[in-house]
């Protein structure tokens, strides 16, 4: 309801202006400029009015609404309708997938079993040719130092100990400017102070190496003999016989003296 308002006392024609009384006040101005599409105002322009005076927007406003909550039923009646056939192509589609994939995965895993598998086997036939190596490495290593254990037992049963090369030595320098049967030579060695064991061990090296022969030894001695007396065959044979030389020495040494 609009308020009416008292007006203000019309002047008198010609006199001054009075100021209102109070308590009252003055009406609003009129509205020069009135805003388009408000009340009491004139519509935008190109905006058509509908019988009544009513813009076309206005009523939209209740159109549009009701034209979304329709379009939304329809949908949802036919997203509904087709629910039930999408469906089943949908998850079989999924299933196909899920099988290919588990196929694919057990493959998969058979094929790391299988390399894993080779793998170890591979490496179980490498450690077993390292073992192998090893074995016959060791095998040949403690053979070597068998063998070089050996050689040295018996380079040091050749030579003997100190005192037996000693008098393998002296047996040497003896028969450079004598001639000495076995028995001879070892009884000489004996007399030099070696005792008996190193005196036919250094003998029986000269004998094992060839640095003597008997026979050579019986008719050096022969000839030395003769050299200083004479003898006849038999007693000549006699004193090589005397001197240590075997019988069959002996023969050979008076032999080759022309008796």
């Amino acid at each position: 309801m609009s308020q009416h308002y008292p007006g203000p006392p019309s002047p008198a024609p010609g006199g001054p202006q009075q100021p209102p009384p109070v308590g009252s006040y003055p009406p609003p101005p009129a509205n020069p400029y009135p805003v388009p599409g408000a009340p009491g105002g004139t519509p935008p322009k190109g905006v058509p009015t509908t019988p009544g005076g009513r813009s076309w927007y206005k009523k939209k406003r209740f159109l549009i609404p009701g034209g979304l909550v329709v379009l939304a039923i329809i949908g949802g009646i036919a997203g509904g309708g087709g629910e039930g056939d999408a469906t089943p192509p949908a998850a079989s589609t999924q299933e196909t997938a899920g099988t290919t994939a588990k196929e694919k995965t057990a493959e998969e895993i058979a094929a790391d079993k299988k390399a894993e598998q080779e793998a170890d086997e591979a490496a179980a036939a490498d450690e077993a040719r390292k073992a192998e190596e090893e074995r016959v490495a060791e095998e040949k290593r403690v053979a070597d130092e068998a063998a070089a254990a050996a050689a040295a037992a018996a380079e040091a049963a050749r030579v003997g100990s100190v005192a037996q090369q000693n008098a393998y030595a002296k047996a040497n320098d003896y028969l450079d400017f004598a001639a000495f049967s076995r028995s001879g030579l070892i009884g000489q060695l004996e007399f030099e102070g070696f005792v008996t064991g190193d005196a036919e061990f250094g003998v029986a090296r000269l004998e094992a190496e060839g640095g003597v022969d008997w026979n050579a030894q019986a008719a050096n001695k022969a000839a030395e003999y003769l050299g200083f007396t004479s003898f006849s065959r038999s007693g000549l044979i006699d004193q090589l016989i005397f001197e240590g030389f075997t019988p069959e020495q002996a023969e050979y040494g008076v032999s080759t003296t022309g008796l």
